[in-house]
């Protein structure tokens, strides 16, 4: 098995005062949780194996790569006659394990939906060692499974016990062990695999059946009282809603910039002064809280379409404790509409968007979190290439950067649409599979929890430029694969679509495009919002998507609000979902605000975290938690930044559980910051009901910790491919930027304002002919009397008297 399934070489900081601490609370485990019968054979190794046999009976070897390794059985056991002795000599990679052995006789079955706790006695010498489990997968057969925890060093007998997750779908057994990693040795005894017995609490339906099944959506009574393109959720629960001119050009010309802070404890919305137009800037929170965010619209594009819209240069730091702006030093370039990713040591990388003058920016601009500013763009590896406009680009486990082919504006994207970029080589590698990668246009994508999974799922799309119906398409993609490629995921379910004639069904492969797809703390996407055509035609749909099973729950009830443009959807603290914005082709804009409270919130009361000993985290850390009543599981869930249906950051990592008693937990810290990046996290703790607690807010990282864990990639990895095996892209020449056209947003800009988008191209069912197009236009309530500026390339001014449908 592990000659087909391999995991990175690991290693981890022994800090001693740490190792101190886990003992401590490991001892404190009890001998069994539940009183359920132990479901191994053998556990103690007191049964010899068959004839010529070198291991015990129902136990193998099991390892991999390049170390010196030895595997005893010895006497001094913890109880009975006999252990289990594995020791590394030397050690460039791999590990060795004694593990049950893989047959229907040795490996103890489970059922799909449970959880199990796994424990054993040890002794060791190493802090190099790991709880490592396996499964069965009754198509799949013998796979990975997970790393549960990293128990101390430990001189005399201790115990370690942790819970699985809840075993997926299609699973009817376990394997594991103790695997060392490391020069050293562990002795281990007296195993244990027990199905967790406590029957958990059947939920009591406090609303209708309606909202207990699937939730349930309410528009609040305040207005969202600025244009926000952008949402932040800060640190200290409130949300941070970022207009800059809210795409009104009068707004621009009268140098009124707004933001707004809204704190849901009370409903209150606060208006706060803003520097310069943010309007489509790029954002992400710092490891401290704060948020950085850059460029924005420097202007607006010119009435005879001549020119686009021009990017600023500047960047500027918001402050969630004084609600102010401050000012960064400029980017290189401007970058209207760029991508922003945290990286795992807490820089900012950005790609693409728009310049001063309205081209393509081809260079990449990075913030060091060490030095607080912008890098000069020689100390910036470059590739040259333009990616377009809020390309979005995630963070894999290994720190390359993972471009999903979701972006914003325009077509023709080169080589397959989706890619990895290694910053380190700098090596563009394409990766396959992407459907349609040309009607990705305002498309979501998404880390599907746990991140520790490293699977990717992007949402829908079109194309701002030749407009068709928007697609129902999904893509999955395993980052963990030896050659990562999309697949097909399942259609985006159907809803109803106003197309300016009243709502009706979709039909056909109608989907849609602007949706919001949102990380809920049972493990489930909330996907919602969205429109059929650019700017117009909104969808009211939205569902579940469940990463266990790569299956959407359809038929949820919809946002009675439009959500297509510049709206957004992302979590409470709390464990609701607020969306905000609408702002179709005719120019206006929708304060209404929505939250959606999901069915998980109708299931009684939820599990409290009475208290969480330290919320200042490092990585490798082991973390103490006390609950009011079992939990089956534990994340941190990153708060969202989002725009334009893009949160490339948005992520929810697991945090493996030892199990002290049914109310005492210890969370086991991933010890890699690219699977969660230094910074502020929500912790919510999950009944078996999947009602999550309210969120708990603690601090992830630091300079010393995410230094040491540069060293010491984590337990917890899965490993993966060092690279596709496709051959990188060569990179262009150095070049200043390249040709965009100035309808690059979609807008024949002849007509009307400039904060009004007549489309380029009208959807294909709308007739060529002047009738047709301004009565499209009417019933998508555009101003009337639209001016004409220059030539009439859409025949909609066919009298000359300069007014469009007259």
């Amino acid at each position: 098995m592990d000659g087909k399934i391999r995991r990175r070489a690991r290693w981890r900081a022994a800090l001693l005062s740490v190792g101190a601490m886990t003992a401590g609370l490991l001892l404190t485990a009890p001998q069994q949780a539940s009183g359920a019968p132990n479901l191994l054979t053998n556990p103690g190794f007191e049964t010899a194996g068959g004839p010529g046999a070198d291991m015990p009976s129902c136990w193998e070897r099991s390892g991999w790569g390049d170390n010196d390794f030895s595997f005893t059985t010895v006497a001094g056991a913890h109880s009975g006659t006999k252990a289990m002795r594995v020791a590394l000599t030397r050690r460039v990679s791999g590990d060795r394990k004694a593990m049950v052995t893989e047959n229907a006789a040795c490996a103890p079955a489970v059922t799909p939906g449970k959880q199990y706790d796994l424990s054993a006695w040890y002794k060791s010498d190493t802090p190099d060692v790991s709880v490592t489990v396996f499964r069965h997968d009754a198509t799949a057969g013998w796979q990975y499974w997970t790393d549960l925890a990293n128990p101390p060093v430990s001189a005399g007998w201790s115990r370690t016990q942790v819970r699985t997750p809840v075993v997926p779908p299609g699973t009817d057994k376990i394997t594991w062990g103790l695997s060392v990693y490391g020069a050293g040795a562990v002795t281990s005894d007296d195993y244990v695999v027990e199905e967790v017995g406590a029957t958990p609490p059947q939920p009591s339906c406090t609303g209708t059946a309606e909202e207990c099944a699937k939730g349930k959506w309410e528009v609040i009574p305040a207005k969202n009282p600025v244009r926000s393109m952008h949402a932040v959720v800060l640190k200290n629960g409130k949300v941070l809603l970022i207009a800059g001119s809210g795409n009104d050009i009068s707004q621009f010309n009268a140098g009124t910039f707004t933001s707004a802070v809204y704190d849901p404890a009370n409903g209150s919305f606060k208006t706060i002064p803003t520097p310069v137009d943010m309007f489509c800037s790029g954002h992400v929170q710092l490891s401290d809280g704060r948020v950085l965010v850059m460029s924005g619209n420097k202007g607006y594009p010119s009435a005879d379409g001549k020119i686009g819209y021009q990017g600023l240069k500047d960047s500027y730091l918001f402050d969630p404790a004084t609600e102010k702006y401050t000012k960064t030093n400029d980017l290189n370039g401007g970058h209207w509409y760029p991508s922003a990713t945290v990286l795992g040591n807490g820089d900012v990388i950005s790609f693409g968007g728009l310049k001063e003058d309205s081209t393509g920016n081809v260079t990449a601009e990075k913030f060091s979190a060490a030095q607080g500013k912008w890098l000069p763009l020689n100390e910036v590896n470059q590739t040259w290439s333009y990616w377009g406009l809020y390309p979005s680009m995630i963070l894999m486990q290994d720190g390359r950067l993972f471009y999903t082919g979701s972006h914003t504006f325009g077509n023709g994207t080169q080589g397959s649409g989706s890619s990895v970029y290694d910053y380190n080589a700098n090596t563009v590698t394409d990766v396959p599979g992407l459907r349609k990668k040309d009607e990705r246009d305002e498309s979501a994508s998404v880390l599907l929890p746990p991140a520790q999974d490293q699977r990717v799922l992007t949402i829908g799309g079109g194309n701002n430029e030749t407009n068709p119906a928007a697609n129902r398409l999904t893509d999955l993609i395993d980052l963990k694969a030896a050659n990562p490629a999309y697949t097909a995921g399942p259609d985006i379910p159907q809803g109803l679509v106003d197309t300016g004639a009243g709502k009706r069904p979709q039909t056909g492969a109608e989907g849609k495009m602007y949706a919001s797809a949102v990380l809920l703390p049972d493990g489930k996407v909330l996907e919602t919002g969205g429109g059929l055509h650019d700017r117009a035609d909104p969808v009211y749909e939205a569902s579940f998507f469940d990463p266990v099973t790569s299956t959407y729950q359809a038929g949820l009830p919809a946002d009675p609000i439009p959500r297509t443009y510049h709206s957004a959807g992302f979590l409470l603290p709390d464990g609701r979902v607020m969306t905000v914005g609408d702002n179709p082709g005719n120019g206006t804009y929708n304060n209404n605000v929505s939250i959606y409270t999901p069915p998980y919130l109708f299931k009684g009361a939820r599990p409290q975290l009475t208290s969480v000993i330290d919320t200042d985290w490092v990585y490798g850390d082991t973390q103490r938690i006390t609950v009011n009543r079992p939990i089956t599981k534990a994340e941190l869930i990153r708060p969202a930044a989002v725009t334009h249906s893009s949160d490339p950051n948005q992520r929810f990592v697991d945090l493996p559980m030892s199990v002290v008693n049914g109310t005492t937990i210890d969370l086991n810290v991933t010890t890699n910051p690219n699977l969660a990046p230094p910074g502020w996290y929500m912790l919510f703790g999950v009944d078996a009901a999947g009602v999550p607690s309210l969120a708990t807010w603690v601090h992830l990282g630091g300079a010393p910790s995410v230094a040491a864990a540069a060293q010491a990639p984590t337990a917890h990895v899965h490993d993966f491919a060092d690279a596709p095996q496709a051959a990188p892209k060569q990179n262009p020449a150095p070049r200043d930027s390249v040709a965009v056209a100035p309808s690059v947003a979609g807008c024949d800009r002849h007509y009307g304002t400039v904060n009004v988008c007549v489309p380029t191209r009208f959807p294909a069912e709308v007739k060529e002919t002047t009738k047709a197009r301004c009565d499209w236009l009417a019933a998508h309530r555009f101003p009337p009397r639209l001016q004409v500026h220059g030539s009439d390339p859409l025949r909609l001014d066919p009298d000359g008297d300069g007014y469009a449908c007259t």
